[in-house]
């Protein structure tokens, strides 16, 4: 359905991979920082791609585009990430046409969240859409569609509970160092990392927890202040890293390192150790979890938790479809008229040059020829015929294309397939 509105003989396409096939390993070699999405936009405008939308989140990295076909897409991420095409192939998706908009509907209303009904997604998807407008790499249609899209996810997120309770992973883990740490309040919490994540973490440890020995460290000191200065929190150097993990009893991490930061080599506890990595890629190595007094958990162990929460937020999932399909719906009726408008308009011009041969002929024929009332009457006629044509590509949409076809041929509309 997609065809037609784009460059000649391309189709719109969602390929990627998630939380959902992917560990947390083979995600960590599809992701992409901004550098990288950046570079892949850049060569998919050499490629000849007209638009595109790249996001890649802890949970999930997928590129969303215009394609002569889907390996285009693949070929580009594989490039600019860690990944091969054959890993690709074991975990990954490829969407088509109404396929593919019928996943970015799903993903940015939450329904494919890691954490049902987690709104954060939608966040990344505009950053995604403004990244590409910047680099001139979208389309009306592909902006028509995001639109659609955050359309749906504000109705869900008013008209639903299905937000309800946790709404990210930050909050996830929040949430398990209040049901597995007791006293809480008591504990010394250091946070590394101060990025979305680490913030969206910091703020829930503040609200929940009534904590008041959290200590930032971030590579770049000064954005760990800016985070500490809002909520009146200590910050200490990267150096002192190794020191403050040794008198710490919760070490949250959400850098957004390539590799890991936190390794054996730092740890050394006589206590017990509650070891959070928020990251993608991980940034804990494994084997930090086999030393004496560490408990390791992954964000992905954190959200396959299952709880009252989640169990109530399923039940809202039908009204959240509903909602989609009516937005949906909306945007495949604009898609349609879309679909229709260049033929349309060239009948028109068609119509208006055969009516401006006919009206110069009746002039040369008739004496006091009245050119005005004559424009006036063909004018109404030509509209009225436009009226019919439009009705009938609205109404036939079993037909469409057919009726497209036939008209283009019989009033040799040329111009529409140029």
């Amino acid at each position: 359905m997609l065809n037609g509105h784009t460059p000649k003989h391309t189709t719109f396409y969602a390929i990627g991979l998630s939380y959902q096939k992917a560990d947390a390993e083979v995600r960590g070699h599809f992701s992409l920082d901004e550098e990288q999405k950046h570079a892949l936009i850049q060569d998919a405008k050499k490629e000849g791609i007209s638009g595109i939308l790249v996001t890649s989140t802890c949970n999930r990295t997928e590129i969303y585009g215009f394609a002569q076909h889907p390996f285009q897409l693949i070929k580009l991420l594989c490039q600019h990430t860690r990944g091969t095409v054959e890993e690709f192939e074991k975990v990954a998706y490829v969407y088509k046409s109404q396929d593919a908009i019928a996943h970015i509907f799903k993903v940015g209303t939450g329904l494919d969240s890691q954490i049902l009904g987690d709104f954060e997604i939608i966040s990344q998807l505009k950053y995604a859409f403004t990244l590409s407008k910047n680099l001139g790499m979208t389309t009306p249609l592909l902006e028509r569609l995001l639109n659609s899209v955050i359309q749906a996810s504000k109705r869900i997120k008013n008209e639903t509970e299905i937000s309800s309770g946790a709404t990210s992973v930050s909050f996830a883990s929040v949430q398990y160092i209040l049901n597995e740490v007791e006293k809480v309040s008591e504990k010394n919490i250091l946070l590394f990392g101060t990025g979305k994540i680490g913030r969206n973490t910091c703020e829930n440890l503040i609200k929940h927890t009534q904590n008041e020995h959290i200590t930032l460290i971030n590579r770049t000191k000064d954005k760990a202040e800016k985070v500490a200065g809002k909520f009146n929190l200590i910050v200490k150097d990267h150096a002192e890293l190794q020191a403050e993990i040794r008198n710490t009893d919760i070490l949250i991490v959400a850098t957004g390192a390539q590799n890991p930061t936190i390794s054996k080599e730092l740890i050394y506890c006589k206590k017990e150790l509650l070891i959070l990595d928020l990251s993608i890629p991980k940034n804990v190595a494994d084997d930090v979890a086999e030393l004496e007094n560490v408990t390791l958990v992954h964000l992905d162990d954190l959200s396959r938790m299952t709880d009252e929460t989640l169990a109530n937020r399923k039940k809202h999932i039908p009204q959240a479809e509903e909602i989609i399909e009516e937005v949906k719906a909306d945007f495949n009726a604009w898609l349609e008229t879309r679909k229709f408008a260049p033929t349309i308009k060239a009948l028109k011009r068609k119509l208006g040059e055969m009516k401006d041969a006919e009206l110069d002929f009746q002039r040369k024929k008739i004496n006091d020829f009245n050119n005005e009332h004559a424009e006036i009457v063909s004018n109404r006629i030509i509209q009225k015929i436009m009226n019919q044509f439009a009705s009938h590509l609205k109404n036939g949409s079993n037909s469409t294309d057919e009726s497209l076809e036939l008209i283009q041929k019989v009033f040799q509309l040329d111009e529409v397939s140029k």
